[in-house]
């Protein structure tokens, strides 16, 4: 799968993705692909993905005729992310779900967002969340929350240190995350 993350501190927020592209038992690291980012700039945005590779496609061509993007709120996000799904279904050819159990369809894209305005997180049944100090999603979430819990506050580290230090940390241990890590940093008004 993938380990994305995002990081608030000290007037920045910084979002942080491994490279590494799984397939079933296959991988694909950043030394064979070269669009191995999974970390898009929409407009004034940074945005991370996990999960299917195409959906970055997708996302990066929906977005790609909008004037303007809303995601300075929870209530925007959510907004924008319902007219995406309804997209991803009509246009990029989403399948629907077929566990009838679940309330709500999924989009199946976790996603951390990073702005001028903070930190936030989308998951795939389009729960949006604001984060105060940090998150991570993806199969090496686990370790990189761990490892921002134990550094966090430790006042030497940026936003930039503890957002790569979590994607390593998750690289150590997850078999489906892989360096290198990408990152951006935005300062947060």
């Amino acid at each position: 799968m993938t380990s994305i993350v995002v990081v608030k501190k000290n007037g920045y927020a910084t979002i942080a993705a491994d490279t590494l592209t799984k397939w079933g038992s296959g991988k694909e690291s950043a030394e064979y692909i070269n669009n191995n980012t999974k970390i898009l700039n929409i407009k004034d945005n940074y945005i991370a993905l996990a999960g299917n590779a195409t959906f970055k496609l997708a996302l990066l061509d929906y977005f790609s005729d909008k004037k303007e993007i809303q995601l300075a709120s929870v209530m925007e996000i959510f907004r924008t992310w319902n007219k995406l799904h309804l997209a991803l279904k009509t246009d990029y050819h989403l399948m629907p779900e077929e566990e009838k159990e679940d309330p709500i369809e999924s989009t199946r894209i976790d996603t951390l967002i990073a702005n001028r305005f903070g930190i936030f997180g989308v998951s795939g049944h389009r729960t949006v969340q604001e984060f105060s100090k940090y998150y991570a999603y993806g199969s090496g979430s686990d370790y990189a929350l761990g490892a921002l819990w134990a550094a966090y506050h430790d006042g030497k580290l940026s936003s930039e240190d503890l957002a790569k230090m979590a994607i390593e940390s998750a690289s150590e241990f997850d078999d489906a995350t892989g360096l290198p890590v990408h990152y951006q940093s935005i300062e947060i008004t």
